[in-house]
């Protein structure tokens, strides 16, 4: 069990009802509340050894073929993109 946050704002002398509003939502949003609230709506199962072991082995294929392919020449790793797209 998540332990509560208080979030508390107060409303200043000329300050309308909608700027207080979205006041609160914003220092709401800055402590992540509403995204680790909508995080515990769903529970989701953790992955067992086996699938995380088989996904290793499919990762480690993956790695496998592409260093094969840059040694025969199939791939050339300077010319892959790993910066910011344009």
């Amino acid at each position: 069990m998540q332990a509560a946050v208080r979030v508390e704002v107060k409303r200043g002398k000329n300050e309308s009802s909608a700027s207080l509003i979205r006041r609160f939502t914003r220092r709401a949003q800055g402590l992540n509340i509403v995204r680790s609230l909508r995080g515990q709506r769903f529970f989701v199962r953790q992955k067992s050894k086996n699938v995380g072991h088989a996904r290793a082995l499919v990762k480690h294929a993956r790695k496998v073929a592409y260093a094969t392919d840059v040694k025969l020449g199939k791939i050339d790793p300077t010319k892959l993109s790993r910066g910011k797209k344009k």
